[in-house]
């Protein structure tokens, strides 16, 4: 069993994905960071205190991504944890194509390409610093709970994400591996993909957060964990009166 822990972070150069690496890194993680801006997660990786590794990736090719990814996996000493924090979010009230294209090669094509390859990484590579055969962590949002008129395929995307990542855990529990799967549900965080305004942390404080559920391998969590309440009343309520309130 590797003695060193290693985590792969897709979409590592801003935002959430950014403020995780750097938190894992501080952590004791070495980081393989995954984005396009490859001199963004250059700068990145020699800020870190523990060994970098960088790939330069399009999820939206997803063949070249899943490629990259084995690479990047295969490059690093071991791999026990998974990030998949990519994504994109466009007001698009006109519902014009170009941009609901976008958001669906990146939030669902691009997500289940990597969710799909991090599942065969682990299920096939034993060596790992920890005992369990491997963890992925999905970065949904609380908007999955509910539909948006003003970016209504960033909405369906992400509640893609949290089913897909529900219908992993359900098949870990049919098979011998032990690869535990977790679902982040943020609601406004302080990045460029930001919606909204109110109940907004920053990167940092998510990062911070998320590190937490990741070390306690909870299957689900709320960021911040005010969310939760949120979401619920949401599942809650009927159509007509979500309509209404939001």
């Amino acid at each position: 069993m590797s003695q060193q822990r290693g985590a792969i972070v897709v979409g590592a150069s801003s935002g959430i994905g950014e403020a995780l690496s750097r938190r894992l890194a501080a952590d004791g993680y070495e980081i393989g960071l995954a984005a396009r801006r490859t001199e963004r997660m250059r700068r990145i990786g020699n800020e870190l205190p523990t060994k970098s590794y960088v790939a330069t990736m399009d999820v939206t090719a997803v063949e070249d991504a899943r490629q990259g990814f084995f690479d990047l996996a295969e490059a690093m000493p071991s791999v026990d944890l998974v990030v998949l924090s990519a994504g994109v979010a466009t007001v698009n009230r006109d519902l014009e194509w170009e941009p609901e294209r976008q958001t669906i090669d990146v939030n669902v094509r691009g997500f289940t390409a990597l969710a799909t390859a991090a599942m065969e990484y682990f299920e096939s590579t034993p060596d790992h610093a920890s005992e369990s055969d491997g963890h992925l962590v999905g970065i949904s949002s609380v908007a999955a709970h509910i539909g948006n008129d003003d970016a209504p395929a960033y909405s369906a995307s992400k509640a893609y994400v949290s089913t897909y990542l529900e219908g992993l855990r359900y098949r870990e529990g049919d098979r011998d591996t032990d690869v535990a799967i977790t679902t982040i549900e943020p609601g406004f965080v302080d990045t460029k993909l930001s919606l909204g305004g109110f109940w907004e942390c920053s990167p940092e404080t998510a990062a911070a957060q998320i590190a937490r559920a990741i070390e306690k391998k909870r299957t689900h969590a709320y960021v911040t964990r005010r969310w939760r309440a949120i979401a619920w009343l949401v599942d809650l309520l009927p159509e007509r009166l979500r309509r209404r309130l939001f």
